[in-house]
């Protein structure tokens, strides 16, 4: 993940019900308005042969945020099964989070421990019982259904334990009896067949005499593929649905924040770790526990195992990431210790001999006792994730690669590029993975709908002979169909440059409604049902269609008329305070349009974000350092072709200042951010609709307690920015938001030509098709997504979902009317 602290970590809430139906027949869709026509052609040349398209090119990204594991595709139905939440994980949390006691019981962290890397039990006094509450509204089970109870005992003088499944109404299923012996842990089972449906169910676990108690698990029976420790059927399947070519696995931020230790007593069981694969394999009740980044506990009941299990399942290649020993993610520091980078090195090492080692070796002996004596195939690896510290990371890297094509030579070593799609560190990686001539490169950015319309070309001018290019996370920041539109036509550029670009995942894959740090996610879900986002639709469409082949081909555009970059002016602050004064906006001509020096009050301003703003001492001051966005605005939303002037004082807090210009409303607007990301740089932003996209960017930070000189010139759309006198820098805002894109590939094994058109726009494509001398079948298998913009699919509707249907007017030449706002495959039969 991307995860400058000027970005939002964006709150979303969707509704809830069952996923409605994919695909149904019905007639090509007829065009939304007929009044309203734009004239295209598209010219194919299927004679010519485009990039090779590799099977691999469209994947997903699995990362545990959101609940994306513990409570999400991890089937366990008990939330802190093993006692093991802490304070580290979430200030909230205790070890009895999500239980509640009758009678007498308390977590214990000594010597009678379950195992070492198992720290905390529960002991529970005698005629005393605890009960789970589960995730989201509680317990999820189906009438019919089968779920496993295991338990984790221990009674000196033996005990029954009583277990239940029961609801407000009463029992979900009849109680069972489980009896202790007397003597050291061992562990106990028994099955339930759920009585009723409930997604407010409770778990108790009720004991005659004293017993200590740990890793109380319930698993339903009907998991996807495997039993027991499996994943969640639904969502799983949601995953092989989009037959993805790769998995990558387990970050984004996982991979490269906390400590670098082991979780063992030398390090003092260290639970803000990176995530390290050997904490994660071998029995469950046996692995380590983390504190996830994103502020929970992490079981590590799915674990590295689960995943190469999942990858296979779903016919996709593993591809693993491991920490470089730099960190990322606002952190941002480089571990310097030969031993421990070593160790990370050799770890790496027999990772991939835990993956492809035979059933002889040492790792590959511990894959076969856990139930896979075949090797997983793994083929390509990523060290690191998204450093900010290119050459520290760089050296590191170095180190990894060579241990690794000196033992195996076949495996793709992939590097980074950072956080952002350009910038002082993207350029610094950039030069470094080219100079080592590096196989591949990992690029991550989130950013704005016109971002991704604008950069349909970004990849026509790399080198193609460099290193090929990852894109391991992108997205636009939403839900709704435009962001998948946008998407869809960025995603026809990478298949024209699938030379260059060879992986692609959007990310993050989940989202527990109730669980949300980040947002866009692919799918979301809570404890009893899941739905597509309309981004996901698009994701299916593309990667199910994918084809063997570029067909070269050409479009006309759309007509692009960009008038002046217009707006009025704002101040702002993000986790930080800071004071503004003598603030002025003149126009070309030097005339004055606004001048505040505060001096009286501030009613020329409107407060349209967060903070607390006041006036002192003749300036008008933020002063809550936790606030991200504090925006202040004034003046008119047609201003253009002015000059603006402000004093701004960095006075607390993480970062600098925000002068913003250009403002139309609360999510449309450009801002120069001053000292951001942690203070490391300063950028340039544009927000479109509220997603923000850098336009320019420079390291730098900004001085506590001293005045700056703001200046901004806007004129027509160049603007030319000046930090104390001097210019800092510019930028011509200019590049059209192309709404109608196209890519045609062919599939080898049908021979049909995919021509694939987005258009992302209010008005239907009335669009020529020229085939060259293709010699076509008169019928096309047509799939259109097709919705209104603001579409958004939740729990109970689906208003972004598929349709097919048949055109039978093809030919060597024909029309076809796209319709707006919409994403549309014609496969093609050639005769």
């Amino acid at each position: 993940m991307s995860r400058s602290t000027t970005r939002t970590r964006w709150r979303v809430g969707l509704g809830a019900t069952a996923l409605l139906t994919a695909a149904t027949l019905v007639p090509a869709p007829a065009p939304a308005h007929a009044e309203a026509v734009t004239d295209y052609a598209i010219t194919v040349d299927p004679s010519a042969k485009g990039p090779k398209i590799d099977d691999t090119m469209y994947g997903v990204f699995f990362e545990d945020i959101n609940r994306a594991a513990d409570g999400g595709l991890y089937a366990e139905l008990v939330q802190n099964r093993s006692f093991e939440y802490s304070t580290v994980d979430n200030k909230a949390y205790t070890p009895l989070t999500s239980w509640t006691v009758d009678g007498a019981a308390q977590v214990l962290g000594d010597a009678g421990r379950l195992n070492e890397r198992n720290r905390d039990y529960l002991s529970l006094a005698a005629g005393s019982s605890v009960t789970n509450a589960g995730y989201n509204t509680g317990v999820r089970v189906e009438q019919g259904k089968k779920y496993d109870f295991s338990v984790w005992a221990r009674a000196d003088s033996g005990s029954t334990l009583t277990v239940s499944l029961q609801d407000a109404d009463g029992p979900l299923a009849t109680a069972r009896k489980v009896a202790v012996r007397t003597g050291g842990w061992a562990q106990y089972r028994t099955t339930f067949t759920a009585t009723r449906t409930s997604s407010d169910g409770r778990l108790t676990v009720a004991s005659a005499a004293a017993a200590a108690l740990d890793m109380v698990s319930l698993f339903p029976r009907d998991t996807y593929k495997h039993e027991p420790n499996g994943l969640r059927k639904d969502l799983a399947e949601k995953i092989a649905a989009l037959k993805p070519g790769f998995v990558r696995f387990p970050g984004g931020c996982l991979v490269n924040t906390g400590s670098m230790q082991d979780y063992s007593e030398a390090s003092g069981y260290q639970r803000a770790r990176s995530y390290q694969w050997k904490d994660t394999i071998g029995p469950v009740e046996q692995r380590a526990v983390n504190s996830n980044f994103w502020g929970y506990n992490q079981s590590y009941g799915l674990g590295y195992y689960e995943y190469f299990r999942l990858a296979e399942d779903v016919g996709a290649m593993p591809l693993p990431v491991v920490p470089a020993l730099v960190t990322g993610c606002g952190q941002n520091k480089a571990t310097v210790d030969d031993a421990l980078l070593k160790r990370h090195i050799q770890d790496t090492l027999d990772l991939i001999e835990f993956a492809n080692g035979p059933v002889t070796s040492t790792w590959g002996k511990k894959r076969a006792r856990m139930g896979h004596p075949k090797p997983f195939r793994l083929t390509h690896l990523e060290v690191g994730n998204e450093e900010n510290l290119p050459t520290e990371f760089f050296a590191r890297f170095k180190e990894f690669r060579a241990a690794i094509e000196a033992k195996y030579p076949d495996i793709t070593v992939i590097s980074n590029s950072g956080p952002d799609d350009a910038g002082s560190t993207f350029d610094t990686a950039w030069q470094l993975n080219r100079d080592a001539e590096v196989d591949m490169v990992d690029e991550h950015y989130y950013n704005s709908t016109q971002w991704f319309l604008q950069n349909n070309d970004r990849y026509d001018s790399y080198d193609r002979s460099g290193p090929k290019v990852f894109l391991g996370e992108y997205a636009s920041w939403g839900n709704a169909f435009k962001n998948g539109l946008a998407e869809a036509a960025f995603m026809t550029g990478l298949e024209r440059n699938a030379d260059v670009v060879k992986l692609a995942s959007y990310a993050p894959l989940f989202a527990n409604e109730d669980y949300v740090q980040w947002s866009p996610d692919m799918v979301w879900f809570n404890n009893h049902a899941s739905w597509n986002s309309a981004n996901y639709e698009v994701q299916k469409l593309f990667m199910t269609n994918v084809g063997d082949r570029v067909v070269p081909s050409t479009a006309t555009g759309t007509p692009s008329l960009t008038g002046p970059v217009t707006g009025a002016v704002g101040l702002s602050t993000w986790a930080t305070g800071a004071a503004y004064d003598d603030v002025k906006v003149t126009d070309a001509d030097g005339n004055p349009l606004l001048s505040d020096d505060f001096s009286g009050d501030a009613s020329k301003w409107t407060h349209t974000g967060g903070g607390s703003w006041s006036l002192q001492d003749g300036q008008y001051v933020q002063t809550d350092t936790a606030a991200e966005n504090t925006m202040v605005s004034a003046g008119d939303t047609a201003w253009h072709d002015y000059d603006l002037h402000v004093k701004a004082t960095k006075k607390s807090g993480k970062e600098g200042f925000l002068v913003a210009f250009g403002v139309k409303d609360t999510g449309n607007y450009y801002w120069w951010n001053l000292g951001g990301w942690n203070n490391t740089q300063s950028a340039v932003e544009q927000a479109v609709d509220g997603g923000k996209s850098t336009l320019i960017s420079k390291a730098g930070s900004v001085e506590t307690g001293r005045a700056y000189d703001v200046d901004v010139k806007v004129r027509g759309r160049q603007v030319t920015l000046y930090l104390d006198g001097k210019e800092w820098g510019g930028f011509t805002d200019d590049k059209p938001a192309e709404p109608f894109r196209q890519v045609v590939t062919k599939d080898d094994k049908t021979g049909d030509l995919i021509v694939k058109v987005v258009n992302a726009q209010a008005t239907d494509a009335r669009t020529a098709i020229d085939l060259g001398r293709a010699e076509v079948a008169a019928k096309a298998k047509v799939t259109t997504l097709a919705a209104a913009p603001d579409a958004v699919n939740t729990q109970t509707l689906t208003p972004v979902a598929p349709v097919t249907s048949t055109f039978t007017g093809v030919a060597a030449k024909f029309t076809y009317t796209f319709p707006a706002n919409s994403v549309t495959f014609l496969r093609i039969r050639q005769r």
